[in-house]
């Protein structure tokens, strides 16, 4: 081969090259953008899950994965886990392309049943303890998402400043993967308090009116975990200990929407969007336990001012500069 064919020969090559690689890199973004179907499983109807699932939807969009190309199959489970684990296998047998879950129940309940399909999660306290996944830089599964955890201190330090406290009762339900987690993470900072954390388990509605006038009875203030049965009987907890003159706190805004004192919430839009930033990458082409699983990193005070009057409680003015919401 002379010169002259040695140079069209590395012309025409390069040629072919560059067509495999731009046909390649074709194939590749039309396969990424090619007709998509997300399940969407909230637990219940909460604002927070409703905020979240709107960050979710908006991250897709904003990346190019919407209708009609994407199609989001949005369910809610009712606050019941036969709901969940039902709609769960629908989505199994859907053969979606990612699913999103939205609360730590909801979450366990389609972890259990779906190996492979992508699951991205949102509002869940804590992934690992749950037993959603083995680790926080790698589920070691097919799940990756956000956490909603917090340092509980943060909460029990605000309520050592709004008053003096000798006795803490913590209502959880044991059969809440989510609860029991926030439950273990108050135990631990324990010693850090001069006053005493004392776990009250709430197993069903019944026991609300058995327990809890002894529990307000006893304590100075009450800590609301995120249970889903004492969120069904918040208003009455709330009232009660209100008129006693007991302080209710909690991580979750919507408990203090619904009557609780005083607590931390998160930004669960800005949750939702950073859970939609994992799935574009999953949807793009990653594997999922690639992907670390990360805490919202946006909070803030809230305070219930209805409750604050029907109390009668006094805020110190440290306090009350920490606010950063009121509920009218």
């Amino acid at each position: 081969m002379n010169s002259e064919d040695d140079k069209t020969f590395w012309v025409v090559k390069t040629i072919l090259l560059c067509f495999v690689l731009i046909t390649s890199i074709s194939l590749l973004s039309s396969e990424a953008m090619a007709e998509k179907r997300i399940g969407i499983l909230s637990f219940s109807e909460e604002t927070r899950y409703q905020d979240a699932a709107n960050g979710f939807i908006a991250a897709l969009r904003e990346s190019g994965f919407k209708e009609p190309k994407t199609k989001f199959i949005i369910e809610n489970a009712g606050a019941n886990k036969a709901k969940a684990a039902e709609l769960v296998q629908k989505f199994a047998a859907s053969k979606m392309d990612l699913i999103f879950t939205l609360g730590t129940s909801a979450t366990i309940a389609t972890v259990r049943e779906i190996k492979t399909t992508p699951i991205v999660f949102a509002v869940v306290y804590d992934p690992v303890d749950a037993g959603i996944s083995k680790g926080w830089k790698s589920s070691g599964n097919n799940t990756t998402g956000t956490s909603t955890k917090l340092r509980v201190s943060k909460l029990i330090d605000l309520l050592a400043e709004f008053q003096t406290v000798q006795r803490l009762a913590v209502l959880y339900n044991p059969g809440e993967k989510n609860s029991v987690s926030v439950l273990k993470d108050i135990l631990k900072v324990q010693p850090k308090y001069a006053f005493r954390i004392v776990p009250v388990p709430l197993t069903k509605q019944e026991d609300i009116a058995e327990i809890l006038p002894a529990v307000i009875h006893t304590s100075d203030a009450i800590y609301i975990t995120g249970s889903n049965l004492v969120d069904r009987e918040i208003s009455t907890i709330t009232d009660m200990a209100t008129k006693a003159g007991v302080v209710t706190i909690s991580h979750l805004q919507d408990m203090v929407d619904k009557g609780v004192l005083l607590g931390t919430y998160a930004n669960y839009y800005a949750d939702g969007h950073l859970a939609g930033e994992k799935a574009i990458k999953i949807l793009r082409g990653a594997r999922p336990s690639a992907i670390p699983i990360e805490p919202v990193r946006e909070f803030g005070v809230v305070l219930n001012l209805k409750t604050l009057s029907a109390g009668r409680f006094n805020v110190p003015q440290k306090v009350m500069e920490r606010v950063s919401k009121k509920i009218e």
